[in-house]
């Protein structure tokens, strides 16, 4: 499974516009957020989809499938919770 490229990251536009408007995240790199100098986020393509790498506090990182607009909207919640809750 490879970094999300260009084109994979046009498809998840939406998602990371969302992510932005969260002023504890920063983007360093398109789809590369971090929180405070903890890498948090970034995304993967594969021939079975896009998917996230998502570290929430005190935990390693967990790769969840974001193809669809439903676990897009899903992704976004648990950051915007991890972020609420000091991570």
């Amino acid at each position: 499974m490879r970094h999300a490229g260009t084109e994979a990251l046009d498809q998840l536009e939406d998602l990371l516009a969302s992510l932005r408007s969260l002023p504890e995240l920063t983007e360093r790199g398109r789809g590369v957020f971090y929180l405070r100098s903890k890498a948090m986020l970034h995304f993967h393509e594969d021939p079975t989809g896009l998917y996230a790498d998502v570290r929430e506090p005190g935990a390693e990182f967990e790769r969840v499938r974001v193809s669809t607009k439903r676990e897009r909207d899903a992704l976004f919640r648990t950051v915007r919770r991890a972020v609420a809750a000091g991570a």
